[in-house]
Formats: C-alpha cells, structure tokens, sequence
C-alpha cells in the first residue's frame, strides 16, 4: 500500500494528512492529524523542508525572522535565529546538506551550515523583489520565485552551485509556487493573482525554454507546490484550503480537503523504505 503522509499549517498550526487506502483509480481516503498545538509559528510560517536527517525545517517558530525545526517524534524548537532583517520564506536542502533559505526581506538567499549553523549569503541581485519559493534540480541548480505582490508581478531566477544569479523571466504574474520534476527535465512555477501554472523544459545548464501552460484555476490563489516520485504535481490552494493533485499531463486527479482555508506549502519526504510523506503548512 502506498501511503501519503502531509504536514499542513493554518494560523500557526501544524497537521499530518495521511492517505489511509489506495484504490485502483489512485483515490485516497485522507485523515488529518494534529502535529503541533496551535501558536508555536506565527502566521507566516512558510518553507516546510524535509531534511536526511528526518527533521523538518520551516520559518518563524514563535516570532518572525527564526528557523524551527520539527524532529521526527514531533518535538519542535528553535533551529536558528536569522540576520536582524531578514526574515525567511522557502526552504530547500542544498547538495551538501545545509540549507536554502529565501530571505523575502533581505533579498538574500541564504546558505545555512546545518551542523555549525554559520549563515552567509549564498546568492544577491540588486534586481531581486523579495524572493518567495525555491525549487532545486537534481544538478545543483537553484530555481527562486520572486513576486511583486503590489503590482501583481513577478520574476523568475536562476542561482547557480557557485552563486551565479541570472534572470530568467521578468515579465510575469505573481510568481509564487516553483518545483522540478523528479527527473529534472522540467520547471513548474505557479503566478498566484493569476492563477496559472507554467511548465518549461530545462537545458543542461539550467537556462529554461519551451513555455507551455500547464493548468489554470478559475477561482481561489495558489501557493506552494511539490512533486510526488511519479511526477504528480500537488499544489496547495490558498483561500480555498484544498490540495490539488495535477498529473503529467496537468489534469486534476484529486482534489484534497483540509481543516483551514489558508495552506501555504508542501514537503515530502521518506519515512522508510515503503511510505512517503508530505508535509504542508
């Protein structure tokens, strides 16, 4: 039995959603397990990230500008306190083992030692909005959403292993959500106010081509969005407080229920050999 197991956070709180069967047209039965207690995070907790360790890492643990972190039997604490400024957004695991850490104040992202816990600033570009979501391919490249929420704009970057920044795009809507496909091949970026999810092919040196839109919705934002090992695409609907499972082709499979209105972001993450989970904030 394949099981699904997520993590989702509505106004400081953190839940499990666990598919519970799995049935031959792949529709699950969720049930959604309470975490932690409600207030821990402030209401911009962001950035859930599943680390080899087995811990979770995600932003603003008791007040803004912090990094918790989730262990595996539930317990959460403080990870790090960010630069006075900065305040962190997306999280993603770097090939090395630290962490990734979108600094939406600072215009930073940030490079996080995950046993000495030193901060430096991995990538900086003066043409940077805030960057929101980072996705990161299986070479090492770094992928940065970057909205301007006032003028319902957004951009799209390309950090490389050595810090090299370039703009990919700078003509978009509200970029927000961002992932690759298991197999590297493809970048899916999401514009909120818009609606839109994009698909684009990746070269070998990470540069983007080949623009396709892969799904639109009528109604209601998105946010954070992860891709399963098949390469379905999960996509959290913020204000509607659904999960949406797109497959391959960019068909909705399922569309999951939750508790709030407000999901802002995904992770999964091995549990062992024969589970997979999700977590979502």
């Amino acid at each position: 039995m394949f099981r699904i197991l997520s993590h989702l956070l509505f106004g400081g709180c953190l839940f499990f959603l666990l598919s519970c069967k799995t049935f031959r047209d792949n529709t699950n039965y969720f049930q959604l397990i309470d975490v932690v207690s409600e207030g821990l995070f402030t209401s911009g907790i962001e950035g859930p990230c599943f680390h080899e360790n087995g811990n979770i890492y995600l932003v603003n643990f008791q007040k803004e500008g912090t990094i918790g972190v989730l262990s595996p039997d539930h317990l959460v604490n403080e990870f790090i306190n960010l630069p006075q400024g900065s305040v962190g957004n997306g999280i993603r695991v770097h090939p090395d083992g630290d962490l990734l850490v979108a600094d939406y104040v600072g215009h930073n992202i940030l490079k996080i030692n995950i046993l000495n816990k030193k901060i430096q600033v991995f990538a900086h570009h003066k043409d940077m909005n805030q960057p929101n979501d980072l996705a990161i391919h299986p070479n090492g490249f770094l992928y940065a959403s970057d909205p301007n929420w006032k003028m319902s704009t957004g951009q799209l970057w390309l950090i490389r292993s050595d810090g090299a920044t370039f703009c990919l795009e700078n003509n978009m809507g509200t970029t927000n959500g961002i992932e690759v496909s298991p197999d590297g091949k493809h970048l899916f970026v999401n514009e909120s106010i818009q609606r839109k999810i994009w698909k684009y092919k990746i070269d070998k040196e990470g540069f983007i081509s080949d623009k396709r839109l892969f799904h639109q919705f009528a109604d209601f934002g998105l946010d954070g969005m992860r891709c399963d090992r098949k390469g379905n695409l999960y996509v959290t609907r913020y204000g509607k407080g659904t999960v949406v499972c797109l497959n391959r082709s960019g068909k909705i499979v399922i569309e999951i229920q939750l508790k709030g209105s407000k999901p802002s972001n995904i992770t999964f993450g091995v549990i062992h050999r024969s589970f997979f989970r999700a977590r979502l904030v």
